[in-house]
């Protein structure tokens, strides 16, 4: 069950970017650097950074990178991507851990880690939601 709620939160975060256009998905329509190509590459940071550092213990050396922002020659298919492998590489460390097999930073789980990831994925659906809403709203007028 928190594998596929997990799985759909993923995609519903990667369906409030698919088919933007590049300015679209770089367009702030918030008071903050909150972009909807933004909210994708934090989600991906922050399940390597869960996944491959904490849980599986990875030298930074050997997580998939560490960057946090997006870079002006990067496109919304290679963030989509990035957000995919992400995802993969989580899949594969968490099914050699037990659910409540615990590691320290401070004392977590990976039951703790997926209700984290669904909580923060789930909220920032709801970001990218908003944001496509008034990006298309826009497109209309």
């Amino acid at each position: 069950m928190l594998d596929y709620v997990f799985d759909h939160t993923r995609a519903e975060l990667v369906d409030t970017v698919r088919g933007l256009s590049e300015t679209d998905a770089r367009r702030r329509l918030a008071p903050s650097m909150t972009t909807p190509i933004g909210l994708l590459k934090h989600a991906a940071f922050a399940e390597r950074k869960w996944f491959q550092s904490i849980l599986a213990g990875l030298p930074d050396s050997e997580c998939d990178g560490a960057m946090f922002t997006v870079s002006d020659d990067e496109t919304v298919a290679d963030v989509i991507a990035e957000f995919q492998r992400a995802g993969h590489r989580a899949r594969t460390i968490a099914t050699d851990i037990d659910l409540d097999a615990t590691r320290q930073h401070p004392t977590i789980s990976l039951r703790w880690t997926y209700l984290l990831m669904i909580q923060e994925f789930a909220r920032h659906a709801g970001h990218g939601d908003i944001l496509r809403e008034q990006t298309d709203a826009t497109r209309r007028t």
